[in-house]
């Protein structure tokens, strides 16, 4: 994932294609541009982005999929999304601040941040 140039912005639509895929087994950039809350010209370009780096296919109008890249970089993102949740959870935030705020915290904290989050997490076990 290190050779992978991932902006905030792509890493969301990457994780939000995970999601919407494993909800209704397909993307469409209507869904995907809902979702995200954002204009299908956005979805658009960003899928452009996505595709030079492997991470998604998209035959002209048709569903967006990950590639098997793409799938186990959008599970990692997904898989620190639900770490930070879990661990804003257990500190006492409730679960829509904490939804919302992981989204934030998930592109910027370091692996070894979310090791010590994720070991602080295994000692709580809520």
């Amino acid at each position: 994932m290190n050779s992978l140039k991932l902006t905030k912005s792509l890493e969301d639509y990457l994780e939000m294609i995970l999601v919407l895929y494993r909800a209704t087994g397909r993307v469409r950039v209507k869904d995907l541009a809902s979702a995200l809350s954002v204009k299908m010209p956005s979805v658009a370009k960003a899928i452009v982005h996505l595709k030079k780096q492997n991470l998604v296919n998209q035959e002209s109008y048709g569903d967006i999929e990950l590639t098997p890249l793409g799938e186990s970089t959008a599970k990692k993102i997904l898989g620190r999304h639900i770490l930070l949740k879990k661990f804003l959870m257990n500190i006492g935030v409730a679960e829509d601040v904490a939804n919302e705020e992981a989204c934030l915290m998930e592109h910027v904290l370091s692996p070894g941040t979310l090791d010590c989050i994720e070991t602080f997490n295994q000692k709580i076990k809520k």
